[in-house]
């Protein structure tokens, strides 16, 4: 599913991919343009005339269409296509030239897989390095639909005992350790899984591995390596997990709300942590640089035990070329990213299900925005 061409009425139209070759130039936002209800303020927008293709998480969909929607309001002569496909085939077709850029759950890898080594195929398409820069905070909820049970609460151990098969029951006593005045029935648990290759799977065995990890002994990936059964993007298992009593998965937080599914408190050793957008600030707050310059990956905390820290969250990164060979194309992709990176923009993300970025991350992933050439 793609987003274009959002208007003032923030209508989502379905399009195929657009072409890059359109020339930019850059212009003030249009005078007297008019925001739509909830959308964040224009000032300050740098407008180019023509299209631009993005492609890639899912998680970030939302997030996406409200500063893509909130650009064109400002911008009446740019047309930008974000095709939510997934992280793995954002990459494919960012490293194949086919967009100009990627949005991705994780940061391009640095080791090699497959043979390959996705930063340096990456380096190779742009013919520049490629910069991983975080631009949306998305917190990843466990999800259930549980009849009878209003607040679950799971820790690492149980939750990757259920996730790999182990704990096939509610009632099982280690929930039910957890949920001293819950009625847990004995409802069979039905585990649904992204079947598509995902960031949103990397980073929730990521935290599975760290927090649970005598449990939970697969690498991080992509590809799902656990029990259940697998529905495609986020989409399909939060609607999965809706129509079924007794259904569980992981999904975006945005995806978990859309579909009005109870999510799991986590209890990491300090009581149980509800998600809301402060917790998982706090979880965001404490990540670690790992890329240098104005490559901004960063190394996540999954195993936090700080207090009032939700632990499960994933940041999504859009993947970009230092320098682009197009250099339209290369300030095409500089302003919108300078939009969407905005205070104004970041602050309307909360209501769609997102943490907005720390100011101190925000700070850098607007340097780097500028460095893009």
């Amino acid at each position: 599913m793609s987003v274009s061409r959002i208007g003032a009425v923030g209508a989502i139209a379905l399009t195929g991919a657009l072409a890059l070759s359109a020339c930019a130039s850059e212009n003030p936002a249009p005078g007297g343009s008019t925001q739509g209800a909830g959308s964040p303020a224009a000032a300050n927008v740098s407008c180019f005339d023509g299209d631009l293709a993005a492609e890639g998480s899912t998680a970030q969909k939302n997030a996406i269409a409200q500063a893509i929607k909130s650009y064109q309001e400002a911008c009446a002569n740019a047309t930008i296509d974000y095709n939510a496909t997934g992280s793995g085939s954002g990459i494919k077709q960012f490293i194949a030239k086919q967009v100009a850029f990627a949005g991705s759950d994780s940061a391009l890898k640095t080791k090699p897989k497959d043979g390959r080594v996705e930063a340096d195929d990456a380096k190779n398409a742009c013919g520049s390095p490629a910069l991983n820069l975080p631009m949306v905070a998305g917190p990843i909820a466990i999800a259930d639909h549980l009849q009878g049970v209003d607040k679950l609460v799971l820790n690492a151990d149980v939750a990757a005992k259920i996730f790999k098969g182990e704990i096939t029951t509610w009632n099982d006593p280690a929930i039910a350790a957890l949920n001293k005045d819950a009625k847990l029935p004995a409802t069979p648990i039905k585990v649904y899984f992204r079947s598509d290759e995902s960031g949103t799977t990397e980073n929730f065995t990521k935290y599975l591995q760290a927090a649970a990890p005598s449990v939970w002994t697969a690498e991080p990936a992509k590809q799902w390596t656990g029990k259940g059964e697998g529905k495609e993007k986020s989409a399909g298992v939060a609607t999965a997990v809706q129509g079924q009593d007794g259904g569980i998965t992981y999904v975006e937080w945005s995806y978990a709300q859309q579909n009005q599914l109870k999510m799991a408190s986590i209890d990491t050793g300090n009581g149980p942590v509800e998600l809301t957008g402060e917790s998982a600030g706090k979880a965001i707050s404490a990540a670690k640089q790992v890329g240098s310059g104005n490559d901004l990956a960063l190394k996540l905390d999954y195993a936090t035990k700080e207090a009032g820290a939700y632990p499960i969250v994933l940041v999504t990164y859009e993947i970009v070329c230092s320098k682009y060979a197009d250099a339209e194309q290369g300030k095409k992709v500089k302003a919108f990213l300078k939009h969407f990176a905005s205070s104004d923009v970041q602050k309307s993300l909360e209501p769609l299900g997102y943490a907005p970025l720390p100011a101190e991350v925000l700070t850098k992933v607007e340097a780097a925005v500028d460095s893009i050439s």
